[in-house]
């Protein structure tokens, strides 16, 4: 690799980095200013994959080994166009937004918010029945809950949950005394 395509790579990276920062914003204008940036990067690296510079493509006046490749030109012109076309129709959205609410930042789906908030109220459902553990198994085993030389275990587990003051204390115990009324 030597130098010029070195300096290439290093010029298509800092496009491509400070669009995404850009495109990561919550403003229309950084968005597609973003975009915009990204896809210069994109045509940099186009740029640097036609390799050196050599002749116009023109067949039958050229020497073939000397002719450039013109691929890598021709996505880049269509990608200029499509650009400068999805740029321009973004920042007029912009504009517009702009001119109705008085900024162009994007908000949140009111109908986003809800889904976030059902699929937690639907998580903490699961994890309250899962929660519910068997009554025989101590799951906190620690010195306290050792026996002591006569072999007793002092209190019950949900007392010693209470003791703690774990959350769910009061739901094992009535779990236990409701299991224990149908067993």
């Amino acid at each position: 690799m030597n130098f010029p395509s070195l300096v290439i790579l290093l010029i298509a990276g800092v496009l491509v980095g400070g669009g995404v920062y850009l495109l990561l914003e919550r403003t229309l204008t950084r968005i597609f200013i973003g975009l915009s940036l990204i896809t210069h990067g994109v045509n940099v690296l186009l740029l640097a994959s036609g390799g050196a510079a050599g002749r116009p493509p023109l067949l039958g006046q050229e020497n073939p080994a000397t002719v450039a490749d013109p691929l890598p030109q021709a996505m880049m012109l269509t990608s200029i166009v499509l650009s400068l076309g999805t740029t321009a129709f973004g920042l007029a959205l912009a504009y517009r937004q702009w001119k109705l609410t008085g900024h162009d930042e994007v908000v949140d789906d009111i109908e986003d918010r809800w889904l976030a908030d059902r699929a937690v109220d639907e998580i903490e459902a699961d994890e309250a029945i899962t929660g519910i553990e068997d009554a025989g198994i101590n799951y906190d085993k620690d010195d306290e809950d050792a026996p002591d030389l006569e072999g007793t275990v002092h209190g019950s587990q949900s007392d010693r949950l209470a003791r703690k003051g774990r959350p769910g204390a009061e739901n094992r115990e009535e779990d236990s005394e409701e299991r224990g009324r149908n067993a």
